[in-house]
């Protein structure tokens, strides 16, 4: 099954309730009026699109109905499908740094899905020949050493880890000095996972980017902030919190199959401009992939047709 297959099944709680709910909106009403948007309303804030998203959409819709003069709900489908993919184009920069000398710091809450996140990108990165080095940062959580090894296994990478309650900085540095002799091209951090209301946790963070540009200021580094798309709308204020504290360049959406508010990836992009770069739908290994706005859009409103090869 390829991935844009796995990516419509991934998405079928959501389609069933949001996508649903859009096309129930529109069969239901006969003309455009205000009852028609108020129940827009309803449906794309219960889909968690977020309510500075919905607003801005539901205006451009009303400025599309006047100029055009439309008079059918059903005519209003394809122009909410275009406003929704608008707000996901990505930036033909947003994967730069694979093609450069880099260093990845994968950050997150617990329990959000960092760590195989990390083996699953270890896996992607080595497929396309790239010479990877995983650095286990999180020496705080029992087994997260145990956990990151078995992945770097699996990928066929090497890992540079340190004892249990370890200092994180010293594994960085030590994996740092590790990557420049063996001419790495991706370094690979797993850091512990923080509370985003944690001053004195996100301050560690900031400590291991002293340590990176310090020792290795010619590596481009990339901070991937990992959400549970689960969470919904919490996922927003998490990737706005970090983004704050910690300079995040990326999103990863995990854990997107089984849950209704695949949305939250529509809202994470346009409240907060912050690029989602991976997404999970699963926990095999082939069930994360770089991000398409396109193939997201299609798969969401099941349209196979307009997939990209």
């Amino acid at each position: 099954m390829g991935f844009f297959s796995r990516l419509v099944g991934g998405l079928k709680k959501t389609r069933e309730t949001f996508v649903r709910g859009l096309s129930d909106v529109v069969e239901q009403h006969d003309v455009i009026n205000e009852d028609f948007y108020d129940d827009l309303e309803e449906i794309m804030i219960k889909g968690d699109i977020g309510i500075r998203t919905t607003e801005e959409i539901l205006d451009e819709l009303r400025d599309e109905v006047k100029a055009k003069r439309i008079k059918k709900p059903s005519d209003c489908t394809e122009i909410l499908v275009n406003s929704l993919r608008s707000r996901m184009r990505q930036s033909p920069d947003d994967f730069a740094f694979e093609n450069k000398k880099s260093v990845v710091m994968v950050i997150g809450v617990n329990g959000a899905g960092k760590t195989t996140s990390v083996g699953k990108l270890a896996c992607i990165f080595k497929n396309d020949g790239k010479k990877v080095i995983m650095a286990a940062a999180d020496t705080y959580r029992a087994a997260a050493n145990e956990q990151l090894t078995e992945w770097a296994h699996r990928a066929g990478v090497p890992i540079i880890s340190g004892q249990e309650g370890a200092d994180p900085g010293s594994v960085v540095y030590d994996a740092i000095a590790s990557a420049k002799a063996h001419d790495t091209d991706i370094l690979l951090v797993d850091t512990a996972g923080r509370l985003n209301n944690k001053k004195n946790l996100m301050n560690e963070l900031a400590k291991l980017r002293k340590i990176i540009d310090k020792e290795y200021p010619e590596a481009y580094v990339e901070t991937l902030l990992v959400l549970d798309g689960a969470t919904g709308q919490n996922a927003v204020q998490q990737a706005r919190d970090f983004g704050e504290s910690a300079g995040v360049t990326g999103i990863i959406l995990t854990k997107l199959d089984g849950t209704a508010r695949g949305g939250v990836a529509i809202a994470i992009q346009a409240e907060l401009g912050i690029p989602v770069k991976y997404i999970g739908v699963g926990e095999q290994i082939e069930d994360m992939h770089r991000f398409d706005s396109d193939d997201f859009i299609n798969a969401l409103f099941d349209k196979p047709e307009n997939k990209k090869n």
